[in-house]
């Protein structure tokens, strides 16, 4: 019986992912939920399970190919029809269904839907993994500029690389507009085509701009192929192909810049430095390292760090909350998930640790080992990535003294760690060696003011300076 997998939504509701490898080939056969491809998206690379068992009849994409959800990615050959075969076949009924084109309305998941008889019938459900739900069909409206005004040029360079949702500004008495709501494959192809995507209208029910939108509206007016972007690698010789290497922006690398740039431009940036001596954290450490009951623990500073900043938060709930533009309000944690900045071979990623308040200072230390593992290994989930509410990034680990770290989107605060060094530092009224590092603290400045910035990190410093002062909090 022949089975075709549709690509499905991802848990994102984004509407395409980049198929990084195929893991079967074909004419393999393949067991259920065996793993067959990884695919990456926006936010992580995620392995696809079969849906069935049986043999591999065709691959329809390649490694690099962007594939737009609902599509046939593979087809399978399952033998004879069985028992399960109507429970299978199910889920892709309902996929087909969600891929299929809607009316420019949608009524509401669930909601009923009048007949042009006038009877009503249920809409379909949607089916985790098999689709995203359609939204309304009303598409936000866009607020339009003041009649008259002067439009300002933009910085292409910084709308390029900025999030779908970024807001585009003319004179300072201007509206604002909202940028189009699209994709970056999207965003580059309609840049390749000379195509204003201002001028496009989405014609599915999610208001998102896709990329037939796109290549019809060019279709429509000539413009495809009338402006050239670039000229040609082979007609410059000073940038031919043996001098450059070309590196398409996407993925976790796109999504990465996007967040800091919408990060940067929204939240005005405050930095603070500090430099103390945690020598005494040092020794501490070594004490912990020497302990046989603790050799399957790895502690270290990030260790101590993430703790101090969990005992921290707790009197400085400022650097531990979220500015709400749309509701109008400021949004206070009583939870840490404490973010912890890892560096892979896709990109920088931020998975955060759940409730890290909770954890004692090992369970910390092992909660980091396990996170930077599976970041390593290109594992670290989209869900592993949301909820975090303070951020903690160690430079210390490349050799580097400080940093002006970006907040993550969403968060208060990021804290960047130096690294150790062995130095003359004033101790007791006389010069020693000492170790030291240079702690630097981003903020929000909506959020935290100077005061409140300066003295949540004045009391790191002190933990890390004397790290039994930690017996005295709660």
């Amino acid at each position: 019986m022949a089975q075709d997998f549709r690509l499905p939504d991802l848990g994102e509701g984004l509407p395409e992912a980049e198929l990084v490898q195929w893991l079967v080939a074909e004419g393999d056969t393949v067991a259920l939920n065996q793993t067959i491809a990884e695919v990456e998206t926006a936010k992580a690379v995620v392995e696809l399970p079969s849906p069935h068992a049986g043999t591999v009849t065709k691959l329809h994409a390649a490694a690099g190919d962007v594939i737009t959800v609902g599509s046939v990615l593979i087809s399978f050959d399952t033998g004879e029809a069985d028992a399960a075969a109507p429970a299978a076949a199910a889920p892709q009924a309902a996929m087909a269904a969600a891929a299929a084109p809607q009316p420019a309305a949608t009524p509401a998941q669930g909601s009923a839907q009048t007949q042009p008889d006038g009877e009503t019938t249920a809409a379909e459900p949607n089916l985790v993994g098999y689709g995203a739900a359609p939204r309304n069909g009303d598409r936000p409206k866009r607020r339009a500029r003041s009649a008259g005004k002067r439009a300002v040029a933009s910085d292409t360079a910084v709308l390029e690389a900025a999030p779908h949702d970024a807001i585009q500004f003319g004179d300072i008495a201007d509206r604002p507009i909202e940028r189009p709501r699209s994709t970056p494959p999207v965003r580059k192809l309609a840049k390749q085509l000379g195509v204003d995507l201002a001028l496009v209208e989405a014609t599915g029910a999610t208001g998102i701009i896709t990329r037939a939108d796109v290549e019809a509206y060019a279709a429509r007016v000539g413009a495809a192929g009338a402006s050239a972007v670039a000229t040609p690698a082979a007609a410059r010789p000073e940038l031919s192909e043996d001098r450059v290497t070309h590196t398409p922006i996407r993925g976790v690398r796109r999504a990465t810049a996007e967040a800091m740039v919408r990060s940067a431009f929204t939240a005005p940036h405050v930095t603070t430095f500090l430099t103390v001596d945690v020598t005494a954290t040092s020794e501490l450490l070594a004490s912990l390292k020497a302990d046989r009951s603790l050799q399957d623990h790895r502690i270290g500073i990030l260790a101590v760090a993430a703790k101090a900043v969990c005992l921290s938060l707790a009197r400085h709930p400022e650097l531990n909350s979220r500015w709400d533009d749309d509701a109008g309000e400021i949004v206070e944690h009583h939870y840490v998930n404490l973010g912890i900045a890892a560096a892979t071979g896709r990109g920088l990623v931020v998975p955060n640790i759940p409730d890290a308040h909770e954890l004692t200072l090992v369970e910390l230390a092992d909660a980091i080992r396990s996170l930077a593992e599976t970041a390593r290994a290109g594992k670290t989930t989209p869900a592993d990535m949301r909820g975090g509410t303070f951020s903690i990034t160690n430079v210390g680990v490349f050799g580097v003294d400080a940093g002006t770290p970006i907040i993550n989107p969403g968060e208060a605060g990021i804290l960047a760690l130096g690294a150790v060094r062995r130095q003359p530092w004033e101790h007791r009224g006389e010069i020693a060696l000492r170790d030291v590092m240079t702690l630097a603290l981003s903020f929000d400045h909506r959020l935290v003011d100077g005061e409140q910035g300066s003295r949540f990190l004045a009391e790191i410093a002190d933990i890390l300076r004397e790290p039994g002062r930690a017996m005295l909090l709660r």
